[in-house]
């Protein structure tokens, strides 16, 4: 079972496609205050060694301590991937699983880390036998102390419920990308409400232009001296999401942060939560 519980930040700073900015960006995060990290062993998409050297760069400086951070990765299955595999790929899953988190906690420098989220099902429809294999793998670097909370990302409502059914250990976390237009995923977080399962929310902002921009939000960003960004990060919380935001800008690391201190009334809650293009 889960043990160790670290605390689960406010925000999340996320470091996909960041490239040869991933230190820089990853020490600018921690030095402005974002104590979560958001990375995967997928180096099609992230540079997991780079965010290494950021935390090395940030502890070196007294910035942070290991004890003061949330530090997520992924397993990502091979289809998710490029040629720079971090497991051999004709390994069984479950020793992929374990060759993936091994090298993500040399990447880190670090003993364990706080959530290991499996990157998406190993189909878009159903729960599989392959998840079935990679779940337990995972639940096993769990119970050895490598990992402290696991979690699955991009994951269906459907696929959540075959977990249920065939009495699966359900995530901690759930990680998706979160449309207005889908109601901000309100069956999936529906779902996680009544399974004590954090949801964690990433595309906020580039996945929901149309909100952005929509006068009604503008409108009371303005009258609360607040970007619509922060708005938006804002509503998640309200919501009870945990957001992530993988800005590049300092000036914007600052506001997202500080979004945490903004408090809407629930009429505005629900009028946003409307508001879908």
């Amino acid at each position: 079972m889960p043990n160790h519980a670290s605390s689960i930040p406010d925000f999340l700073y996320g470091t996909a496609w960041k490239e040869d900015l991933s230190a820089a960006l990853t020490e600018l995060a921690l030095r402005t205050g974002f104590r979560g990290l958001d990375t995967a062993n997928q180096r099609r998409h992230y540079f997991e060694a780079g965010v290494g050297e950021g935390l090395s760069a940030a502890y070196r400086a007294g910035v942070v301590t290991r004890n003061d951070l949330f530090l997520q990765t992924k397993f990502t299955y091979q289809r998710g991937q490029d040629h720079r595999l971090p497991y051999d790929p004709a390994a069984r899953l479950a020793i992929q699983v374990a060759q993936s988190l091994a090298s993500s906690l040399d990447h880190l420098g670090t003993d364990y880390v706080d959530s290991y989220v499996l990157h998406g099902p190993s189909s878009g429809y159903d729960w599989g036998d392959a998840d079935v294999e990679v779940w337990e793998a995972m639940q096993k670097e769990r119970d050895a102390g490598r990992a402290h909370r696991l979690g699955i990302s991009n994951i269906s409502l459907r696929q959540l419920e075959q977990m249920k059914a065939a009495q699966s250990e359900l995530p901690a976390f759930v990680q998706n990308r979160c449309f207005a237009r889908l109601g901000w995923d309100r069956e999936i977080r529906s779902f996680c409400r009544q399974h004590n399962i954090t949801y964690q929310g990433f595309s906020l902002l580039t996945a929901n232009p149309e909100v952005l921009q929509h006068p009604q939000l503008i409108a009371l960003a303005a009258k609360l001296n607040a970007t619509p960004a922060q708005v938006v990060f804002s509503f998640a919380h309200s919501l009870g999401m945990v957001p992530l935001t993988g800005t590049s800008s300092a000036e914007h690391m600052k506001q997202d942060l500080d979004s945490v201190n903004l408090t809407l009334p629930e009429e505005l809650v629900r009028g946003i939560e409307s508001i879908a293009g």
